[in-house]
């Protein structure tokens, strides 16, 4: 398969920002690892991500758009096209250098057990408007053919892990909103599944005590104490004892993180 370069769009489930990077990629292995971009989300913007968030919890279908999510949505896809644009000034690129653009979306609400998983963002309008193909609802295609949704980044762990050139099994630990572990060993069919909350309970403990959207630096966490109790409350939860492949929504553990 020929190289491409390609972009890829994240917004993760901590909402903070909409992360750019390109690779060149045949589709199954990396051959350079380029440039990237972060463009953060404005505390007002932050404020209507939160809003969608909190109204896709009585999602009945994963096209559902009331107000609140109808104005996130439009806001997502703006804020990825901005981002793209600004990635290609910046790096002299033209669209037509750019084969083609994985846009991720932002979860709203993610319920395997209801076979819904909800991203928004306008896989079209983004299209249209850059002038570069775009991918988009990964999560929904991979839950419609059976899989879980989520991890999505194994295939890519998968790839870097082959650069490295060292010998397996290696484990790959990813720490976003919420936690994933990918199990690598050599051809063997890959293991990942989520293993429990990570950022998103963090950023939410801050932001409602302090007012400030994340522990920076770590200092809160770092000056504290463990809640031992509070630790076995939280690792009684009945998802641990699940077997792989499991996944979680980003509020899954908000019922028992002490707010």
């Amino acid at each position: 398969m020929p190289w491409l370069s390609s972009i890829g769009l994240m917004s993760g489930t901590s909402y903070d920002g909409v992360d750019v990077a390109l690779i060149n990629t045949n589709g199954e292995e990396i051959g350079r690892i380029g440039p990237t971009l972060y463009r953060p989300y404005s505390d007002e913007e932050r404020g209507v991500l939160r809003h969608a968030m909190a109204s896709a919890a009585n999602l009945a279908g994963r096209s559902d758009r009331p107000e609140p999510l109808a104005e996130a949505e439009e806001l997502v896809t703006r804020s990825h096209a901005e981002a793209v644009e600004a990635f290609l000034t910046a790096n002299g690129m033209a669209a037509s250098d750019i084969a083609v653009v994985g846009f991720h979306g932002q979860t709203v609400l993610h319920d395997p057990g209801r076979q819904l998983t909800v991203q928004l963002g306008e896989g079209h309008a983004l299209a249209s408007r850059l002038g570069i193909p775009v991918v988009y609802d990964f999560r929904a295609a991979d839950v419609a053919a059976g899989g879980q949704g989520a991890p999505f980044v194994p295939v890519f762990h998968r790839a870097m892990v082959r650069l490295l050139d060292q010998p397996g099994p290696i484990a790959v630990l990813n720490i976003g909103g919420v936690a994933n572990l990918t199990y690598i060993d050599g051809d063997a069919e890959l293991i990942a599944c989520d293993i429990g909350p990570g950022n998103a309970l963090i950023d939410d403990f801050i932001r409602l005590r302090t007012g400030n959207p994340h522990d920076s630096e770590g200092r809160a966490a770092a000056a504290g104490n463990v809640d031992e109790t509070a630790v076995e409350r939280i690792l009684a939860h009945p998802f641990f004892a699940k077997p792989p492949p499991k996944s979680l929504d980003r509020n899954a553990f908000s019922a028992t993180d002490g707010r």
